[in-house]
């Protein structure tokens, strides 16, 4: 079955969905200087090898990005969609597992900042809905600068159903929440776990907070509201991160 393609661009997420073998890389745009940039990067291994490759300037390329108001650094490549992953054959494989869920998340750049920070902090997977999760988007690819060919994104119908199965497995689920009454800090994060972020302004769904086994917090400066939620996961990624480490 052929998969639809579409374009992303910039150096990074570029040059990563070259590297990346599962990755159908279908057609790559490059200014001279981008060729070159590639092979100083990669000297042992030729990332354009059976790839199609156009040479255009820097003006040329502006069209695949001026609409969103993006820099393309003389990078643009015409990609596939990699294969689903299947949430119930991944967690039957591996023991204390940590995934992220996202609950009414949808803009691309916080959507791409977040995963960067999860592949950078070795986050075992992410849980969106479907229908929020913008697949084709420049933007995104953009601001995850590559590290969404290094993490497991599940696409899934229903969020709550999706907790709740994961739940009867072995899951605890953690939603983070201003509000909560425990720092995240407090937690000791053995087993498996859920980390739950709603929307910036709305947070968790009051219906998704409901799946949650407990509500969390980030601890802030009382000057501050709250923080970005890229931010905020950030903090949460490297603090496991860094628990996993010491373990």
């Amino acid at each position: 079955m052929n998969k639809s393609s579409f374009f992303i661009i910039g150096q990074h997420a570029v040059i990563e969905a070259l590297r990346n073998p599962k990755r159908k890389v279908l057609r790559v745009f490059l200014t001279e200087e981008s060729k070159k940039n590639i092979h100083r990067k990669n000297p042992n291994k030729n990332l354009l090898d059976n790839v199609k490759v156009y040479f255009k300037t820097k003006k040329e390329l502006d069209k695949y990005s001026t609409k969103e108001n993006l820099l393309h650094q003389g990078y643009v490549a015409e990609i596939e969609h990699l294969d689903k992953p299947v949430l119930k054959e991944f967690i039957k494989e591996k023991d204390d597992i940590t995934l992220v869920c996202l609950d009414g998340v949808t803009d691309p750049r916080n959507i791409g900042s977040l995963i960067r920070s999860a592949a950078s902090f070795n986050i075992d997977g992410i849980l969106i809905k479907e229908r929020n999760f913008p697949s084709d988007s420049k933007l995104m690819y953009k601001a995850a600068s590559g590290a969404i060919e290094y993490i497991k994104i599940f696409e899934v119908s229903n969020i709550n159903s999706t907790l709740k199965n994961l739940k009867d497995k072995n899951f605890w689920v953690y939603g983070f929440d201003g509000n909560g009454k425990k720092n995240f800090t407090d937690i000791e994060w053995k087993g498996n776990n859920i980390l739950v972020f709603g929307s910036e302004g709305f947070g968790m769904h009051q219906h998704t907070s409901k799946y949650a086994d407990f509500l969390v917090k980030i601890d802030i400066s009382k000057k501050v509201e709250s923080l970005n939620i890229s931010n905020s996961a950030a903090i949460v990624f490297h603090h496991l991160s860094y628990l996993k480490k010491k373990s």
